[in-house]
């Protein structure tokens, strides 16, 4: 007999005894017995639940996994193969490479690893444009500093020229140009803002741009006992609103990114240590940048943040190298860093050289690269075609 069985046989025998006790008792007064209705008899799915319960000792001793296919991947990417096999091994009891639960963290980048990156550029830098250079109810009130950069992003988008310390300029005006908003109206301006489709596919809006082989990771590691976090460089209230009623459900407090101060609506010019939050106050966007959260910034972050060191990394590019070489240098665990190379020219805006570079920085440092046309079978699923 199992132990639900056992259970089962405990309860009823306690039931009996005290049916008994009561009917004695009641007999010892002269009073008549009560008429008792019969316990009805458990229902067959309840029945079939306790046969095929499993003894405790059994279900302690079969490994954890849950394997999914990851059909979105061809058989044979080495990403898949590789991470199969990891998950596999930590999370087998008896295996020397078992992570326990409260230790599966993993950590992804967003643009170009979970979300479309260059459509002409990032979903961050585009919205940007688009409030200093096309919003009806803000273009004529942007500074000269806004406009600064929303041309330098035009530039970029149309020649692909960089500019040196563009990311913490795009991070200044994207602060003072969304400033006064609150919380809530700066989520409700980025839901209306992916509404608009995507400019070089079909069947695309801006807030769809999720790379489903690589929901598919995250549903597997989550599957599987890990805490999922996004460490980006975007904006952290802009991954929000990405993330926000999307294919890929995180919660808030597990996305990090770029910050901007926040303020209470009636502070003004106070200091937080001097201003006491009211009952008639709101959250607003106090208008400063704080952080590019970039290359080393990540790693501080994540421990500020997170407060441990993650098992899983995943990026794909320079500025998520340090991320990187945190969770793979020194871990206790067995750890693994993933990159994404964007050389798939047809389904995606890809950059050989780019893809190049990732692969050689990979191979250097022993990362897994995932070359998107190669190892997947779709990148936006069906109905999106590049134009």
């Amino acid at each position: 007999m199992n132990e639900a069985n056992r259970k089962l046989a405990a309860l009823s025998a306690a039931l009996a005894i005290a049916l008994t006790a009561s009917l004695a008792y009641t007999a010892l007064r002269g009073e008549n017995a009560p008429q008792v209705a019969a316990c009805p008899p458990a229902t067959e799915a309840v029945q079939n639940r306790i046969a095929q319960a499993p003894d405790q000792k059994t279900k302690q001793a079969e490994p954890k996994a849950k394997l999914e296919t990851l059909d979105l991947w061809t058989d044979a990417a080495p990403a898949r193969v590789v991470l199969l096999d990891y998950m596999k091994e930590i999370t087998d009891p008896k295996s020397d490479s078992f992570i326990p639960v409260a230790d599966r963290i993993a950590v992804f980048d967003l643009d170009g690893t979970l979300f479309n990156e260059t459509d002409p550029n990032y979903f961050d830098y585009t919205l940007l444009k688009y409030r200093v250079t096309e919003d009806p109810s803000y273009k004529d009130k942007a500074s000269d500093f806004e406009r600064e950069v929303a041309e330098k992003i035009r530039q970029q988008n149309e020649t692909g020229q960089s500019f040196p310390g563009l990311e913490v300029d795009h991070g200044k005006a994207v602060a003072s140009a969304f400033a006064g908003m609150t919380v809530e109206e700066f989520d409700a301006y980025i839901q209306e803002f992916k509404k608009q489709p995507m400019p070089s596919y079909d069947g695309m809006l801006r807030g769809e741009g999720f790379y489903r082989p690589m929901l598919q990771i995250v549903n597997l590691l989550r599957q599987n006992g890990f805490r999922v976090y996004i460490v980006s460089g975007t904006d952290r209230l802009i991954v929000r609103g990405i993330l926000h009623n999307s294919a890929l459900d995180l919660p808030p407090s597990q996305i990090i990114g770029s910050d901007e101060t926040l303020v209470a609506s009636g502070q003004k010019d106070a200091n937080g240590l001097e201003y006491t939050y009211t009952k008639d106050d709101r959250l607003i966007l106090g208008g400063t940048f704080i952080i590019k959260n970039l290359k080393m910034n990540k790693v501080a972050v994540i421990m500020q943040e997170i407060g441990q060191k993650p098992v899983l990394s995943f990026g794909n590019s320079t500025g998520d190298s340090s991320m990187a070489q945190f969770v793979t240098s020194g871990n206790r665990y067995r750890s693994l860093a993933f990159m994404l190379a964007a050389d798939d020219l047809e389904r995606e805006n890809g950059s050989m050289a780019k893809a190049e570079k990732m692969n050689g920085i990979c191979k250097e440092n022993g990362w897994i690269p995932v070359s998107m046309k190669n190892d997947w079978k779709t990148i936006y699923g069906q109905g999106v075609t590049k134009k």
